[in-house]
């Protein structure tokens, strides 16, 4: 793990994933997380204000980054939270483990996203709920192609992000049903912007 991506591209993850406007986006699949919840790249805590606590139980936050652990510091949640230190394609959780799992600007990090994904449904109890929100693949195809451009030159310095994910079609891959989806662009460059948010069993 080189110097840029152990101490800087942490805070610079941070800063951009604590807008506002990506505020919002978390805003409208975390608080329907229930039960016991495994977030998926829990990063710097970001979205633990808005899990409710009435429903609630326990939070498994999973991240291979202690350094991005760190910066959430002691964040005031009334929630019990347990940091597991570990990657999402070999989740130290047992089959059937959690309630919901809750994965927002993670899955375009993932190495091995389906192999991620089909270990994510082996740890989801059977009536359990994957809530996500992603940016990925526009519908657009001009930005489609910058998306294909910019890829190989936006994982190097953005931790292994990819522009051009196609996230319906890795979840169904990964062995889950959509049962809802927005879509849209979002404000910024349209490259990065298109936002997927639903949930899927």
């Amino acid at each position: 793990m080189g110097l840029y991506t152990k101490y800087i591209l942490p805070k610079i993850a941070h800063y951009v994933c604590s807008s506002k406007l990506i505020a919002h986006q978390r805003r409208k699949v975390v608080p329907r997380a229930r039960g016991r919840v495994l977030e998926i790249g829990i990063g710097s805590g970001l979205n633990l204000p808005f899990y409710d606590p009435e429903k609630v139980e326990h939070v498994w936050g999973l991240d291979p980054s202690e350094e991005m652990w760190r910066l959430a510091g002691t964040r005031n949640v009334p929630l019990e939270v347990e940091f597991l230190p570990a990657s999402a394609e070999k989740i130290p959780l047992d089959d059937g483990s959690a309630d919901s799992i809750v994965v927002t600007y993670t899955m375009c990090s993932i190495p091995e996203t389906i192999r991620a994904l089909r270990d994510m449904r082996r740890v989801l109890k059977p009536g359990g709920e994957l809530l996500f929100c992603e940016h990925g693949a526009a519908p657009d195809q001009r930005i489609r192609r910058w998306q294909d451009r910019l890829t190989p030159f936006w994982q190097i310095w953005a931790g292994g992000c990819r522009l051009n994910l196609e996230i319906p079609t890795l979840l169904e891959q990964g062995g889950f049903k959509i049962r809802a989806l927005d879509t849209e662009y979002i404000q910024g460059p349209k490259f990065a912007s298109y936002n997927y948010c639903g949930n899927a069993v």
